[in-house]
């Protein structure tokens, strides 16, 4: 298979230099981390699919070839991502960039009504996996001369949402820990940024968090908005891509919204005839 290390866009050279970098995507078989894959892949680099979904991650890594490979990882396991970042450098050399993708939403549920299991599940991957991630990944860029890691966060890091409390507070906590992460990584050549999706059309959004409940994307409805449209797991790709290239070398600590005007509010319109 060949592989372009730049990607074009209207005949311009937007981002490149992937080319035999080697790239650890989490929740890599979902619907935004599968995009992250194939792109990486596309431009050249040694992608590692990590995940618990072992099915949908070897589908993948079977459909790329070489190149691509597949570590089991709770995020949350620190011996987990021990043993993945070891098999990962043994196959592929030292990590350049890792994408901390994974994350889950809690069921819909006033504060009163939240489980405390629900609470500590969602922090657990959304949060500790992500500091899980940096802290084992970051030794190994460092080995490499350097790297890029990219958080990715959402655009309920910048709001209150009612009944979604631990996958808010884990958001927010995200940015946090990206901008600790920065300062303390900066002088090892290694870039911390997080990236803030709006609603974006995947199972996330599409689908129910628990059997008997609607969709988040049922209460959403982008006509207000900017953009009228709800995102593809391909724009948040290119977000990510930008922040990993050399384009973005300058860039740490940045928090990266990507969501068609969402937290701007709603776009009204003047008729300049009535």
């Amino acid at each position: 298979m060949s592989h372009s290390s730049h990607l074009f866009k209207d005949g311009n050279i937007l981002m490149g230099h992937f080319e035999g970098k080697t790239v650890l995507v989490t929740g890599g078989a979902g619907g935004q981390g599968a995009s992250h894959v194939r792109a990486y892949h596309r431009h050249g680099a040694n992608v590692v699919v990590a995940g618990i979904s072992e099915d949908e991650s070897l589908r993948l890594v079977d459909e790329l070839g070489d190149g691509a490979a597949f570590a089991k990882i709770d995020v949350a396991d620190e011996s987990d991502w021990t043993t993945a970042v070891a098999a990962t450098e043994q196959l592929f050399g030292p990590i350049s960039i890792l994408v901390n993708n994974a994350g889950i939403q809690n069921p819909a549920a006033t504060i009163e009504n939240t489980d405390l299991a629900d609470w500590e599940r969602v922090i657990r991957i959304n949060l500790t996996g992500q500091f899980l991630g940096i802290k084992t990944v970051a030794p190994s860029m460092r080995r490499g001369g350097g790297g890029v890691v990219v958080n990715i966060a959402s655009t309920m890091a910048h709001t209150g949402t009612a009944f979604y409390a631990p996958y808010v507070a884990s958001k927010w906590a995200l940015r946090g820990l990206t901008r600790t992460a920065a300062l303390e990584l900066g002088r090892d050549n290694i870039r911390v940024n997080s990236i803030h999706p709006g609603v974006v059309s995947t199972p996330f959004i599409t689908e129910p968090t628990v059997p008997g409940q609607q969709p988040i994307g049922d209460f959403y409805s982008a006509d207000p908005y900017a953009i009228q449209r709800l995102a593809e797991p391909e724009d948040i790709t290119h977000a990510v891509l930008y922040l990993t290239s050399p384009e973005a070398a300058f860039a740490t600590g940045t928090e990266l919204v990507v969501d068609g005007g969402l937290l701007l509010g709603p776009a009204l319109r003047y008729d300049s005839e009535s």
